[in-house]
């Protein structure tokens, strides 16, 4: 049934409860016509952004549309950045955070990037990961998360909340009810935690009530499944976990927004339509959609999938209504939040670098640094999930051929190469030949071809130097062992000055 047959009311209501993304650097048509048509919400992606002036003038053309529309980004600072997805991070990411474990320069890294996220025009975002990593085989949180214990996470989750709203801009804790203790991606299928009420009340829920705490309007649902909860449906989709939950036992009030529909998690058993209609009336407030799915039939199959499953007795339309009225509220209050931000006179320029700073840890032969001419870097590359945008650089070979002219580099991806220390002679251990070798690596707890490369190349070369950018876990004793936390290019940058002696 086309949306045109239901009421303007309705297809209203159902538009309002959306959360769309779109192709390209200015506003299309259609999604200027459907904000017009009661569109609340839409959210940007990496190829929404060139620069921070044009993302302003895009979201400028949209609120001309509507001025309470909200504006929302994934964007966590980091690994995982949309803002300066073509750069890298000019600030580290949640782990490294963690790992200084100093709340208040948190709140300063947090505050720095809503500046620039409010003066784009952003008004919501989703961030921070409340997740605690309590998987090391997580494959998709991970330097995300604060750190692998809930008291860590708790505290930065709290200071992350705090800095970035006080600059104006909403955060979104996610990905309720703690998406750390998985070892399966939900972009490509269903994931389940399978700990107990107990350990879940102890363990993944006191971040959430901590942002709550700190003033958090809005929560993310996770595309999991929690067997203690409901052992039917995923989080996203559960009642029990959204109402009973999050709302009766954490008292929470705000805007529950989902994880993104299209996620294979929610729509291999359901389609994206269905995932849609039954998150709706499980509890989630506006739908996000469009990470991978942009299109504007995919709006429109959604508003219409909505708007029909109330007219066929399959979503309460107080449901609905409900659903909308949350929006709106949050909507009103985000421009306050947004007006009400005080702007200070002066940026704290160079944050993100004096974090990514603290967070380096250095272990083994300190007398191995800094390294004496220019080295060859080897890059070992894993395969990374989708929130990571695939054109964002990392590393450390770039930010040490500024520092030190010479520095050759090559970057291997598995299952590379194939003819095991052939290959590596050729790669790395000959054009390291009379000089330094610095072998990069990111997660290689959790990638054997990796592990295996590091063991092989230090083999031949026990004075390579080894610098981790994932979770941090003792590696092949190379000379030095470098630990940036993350992989944003901030973390590159403190990597770098580690290595060369010099800021």
């Amino acid at each position: 049934m086309s949306s045109s047959k239901h009421s303007s009311e309705l297809r209203r209501l159902a538009l309002s409860v959306l959360q769309p993304g779109f192709v390209g650097t200015e506003a299309p048509d259609w999604v200027l016509r459907a904000v017009a048509d009661g569109l609340s919400s839409v959210v940007l992606f990496t190829r929404n952004i060139v620069t921070p002036e044009q993302v302003a003038r895009l979201t400028e053309r949209l609120r001309a549309e509507n001025p309470a529309l909200i504006v929302a980004i994934d964007e966590e600072a980091g690994d995982v950045t949309r803002i300066e997805s073509a750069t890298g991070s000019s600030r580290p990411g949640n782990f490294a955070l963690g790992t200084v474990d100093d709340p208040a320069l948190t709140e300063a890294v947090a505050a720095d990037l809503g500046r620039e996220l409010r003066a784009a025009g952003v008004s919501l975002d989703y961030a921070p990961s409340a997740d605690v990593n309590s998987n090391p085989d997580n494959p998709v949180i991970g330097v995300r998360s604060f750190g692998t214990g809930t008291d860590v996470v708790s505290r930065h989750t709290a200071a992350w909340v705090r800095g970035l709203q006080s600059a104006g801009v909403a955060a979104c804790a996610k990905h309720f009810p703690g998406h750390g203790d998985v070892a399966v991606d939900s972009h490509h299928d269903l994931p389940a935690y399978r700990a107990g009420r107990e350990e879940i009340e102890a363990r993944a829920l006191p971040p959430f009530r901590a942002a709550v705490e700190a003033g958090a309007r809005a929560v993310m649902s996770a595309h999991l499944l929690v067997p203690a909860y409901d052992a039917g449906l995923p989080a996203t989709l559960s009642r029990r976990v959204l109402h009973g939950l999050l709302r009766e036992e954490l008292g929470f009030d705000g805007l529950v927004v989902s994880d993104a529909i299209e996620m294979a998690a929610v729509t291999r058993a359901y389609g994206i339509g269905g995932a849609a209609v039954r998150a709706v009336a499980a509890g989630v407030d506006a739908v996000c959609v469009g990470g991978e799915s942009a299109e504007e039939s995919v709006t429109e199959l959604l508003a219409d999938a909505l708007a029909g499953a109330v007219a066929g007795g399959e979503l309460p339309a107080e449901r609905l209504a409900d659903a909308a009225r949350r929006v709106g509220e949050f909507a009103e209050w985000s421009v306050k939040l947004r007006e009400s931000a005080a702007v200070p006179a002066g940026s704290a320029a160079g944050i993100g670098a004096v974090a990514a700073r603290r967070a380096v840890r250095v272990t083994g032969d300190a007398g191995a640094l800094p390294l004496g001419s220019a080295p060859h870097v080897v890059e070992l590359a894993p395969v990374t999930h989708l929130a990571i945008a695939k054109e964002t650089p990392w590393g450390v070979a770039a930010p040490l051929r500024e520092r030190l002219p010479g520095t050759t580099s090559v970057r291997v991806h598995a299952p590379e190469p194939a003819d095991g220390a052939a290959g590596w002679e050729e790669r790395a251990l000959r054009p390291a030949a009379g000089r330094p070798l610095v072998v990069v690596v990111r997660d290689a707890a959790r990638h054997a071809w990796m592990s295996r490369a590091v063991a092989e190349l230090t083999r031949a070369r026990p004075d390579a130097v080894l610098v981790e950018m994932g979770l941090p876990h003792p590696l092949t004793a190379g000379a030095a062992q470098v630990f940036t936390h993350g992989a944003s290019t901030a973390s590159g940058v403190a990597a770098a000055e580690v290595l060369t002696g010099g800021v």
